[in-house]
């Protein structure tokens, strides 16, 4: 297969295009900062350098066509304000979207985030409500469309190694899961044609990837 991953620097990106590396697909890792050109040449990873925030649907739509899927795996990243919180969580994912349907590329996958259903309601925290607002409206777009589309809404995501272990249903409850793990749950999702219109958050928990999926998609 053909991936392009947007925020191809990230942690979760990273992994996945590791994983989708060593079995032999052709990844596309777009990345805002050319200083990580070499790692993810050293993942594995084709290198992409475009700025999702200046981009246009045309430039991004030239990188994605011949894609078998796509992957939305870009985010401010902390210490980012609120206004940046809109430009790439919502904005950047909402102009891949536009470039997906543009060139023709029908599978997308969402990295999204627990409590995106309901935004930023009753959260104190100004940037974070921002964040969880901007998720909101980035999900709600891409359900919109007419794409083969999955969203996986991870709880707190950590860096320690992926069990291969998880849960995954409409609602799970709060917990923690490795980004190693987010990145297998994305992998078994591209080969699963029946997680296409799943909304699932996802947490540590006891089922193999390729069980949970299966499961959450036959509820």
């Amino acid at each position: 297969m053909r991936i392009v991953i947007a925020g191809g620097h990230g942690k979760i990106a990273r992994h996945l295009a590791r994983q989708l590396a060593a079995r032999g697909d052709m990844v596309l890792g777009i990345i805002r900062n050319p200083d990580h050109v070499p790692d993810l040449q050293q993942d594995g990873a084709h290198p992409v350098v475009l700025d999702l925030e200046r981009a246009g649907v045309d430039e991004l739509a030239t990188i994605v066509t011949g894609a078998d899927a796509v992957v939305f795996a870009a985010g401010a990243g902390p210490g980012s304000g609120a206004p940046r919180k809109d430009t790439v969580d919502r904005g950047a994912a909402v102009l891949l979207a536009d470039a997906a349907q543009a060139a023709g590329v029908r599978r997308y996958l969402m990295v999204s985030s627990m409590g995106a259903a309901t935004g930023g309601a009753g959260i104190e925290d100004e940037v974070f409500a921002a964040y969880q607002d901007a998720k909101k409206a980035a999900d709600e777009d891409l359900m919109a469309r007419d794409l083969d589309w999955t969203i996986i809404r991870p709880g707190r995501l950590t860096d320690g190694p992926g069990t291969g272990l998880v849960r995954l249903a409409a609602e799970t409850g709060r917990g923690d899961v490795p980004r190693e793990d987010v990145a297998s749950v994305l992998r078994g999702a591209l080969d699963d044609d029946s997680t296409v219109g799943l909304v699932a958050e996802l947490v540590s928990g006891d089922d193999p990837v390729d069980v949970a999926l299966s499961a959450v998609s036959r509820g």
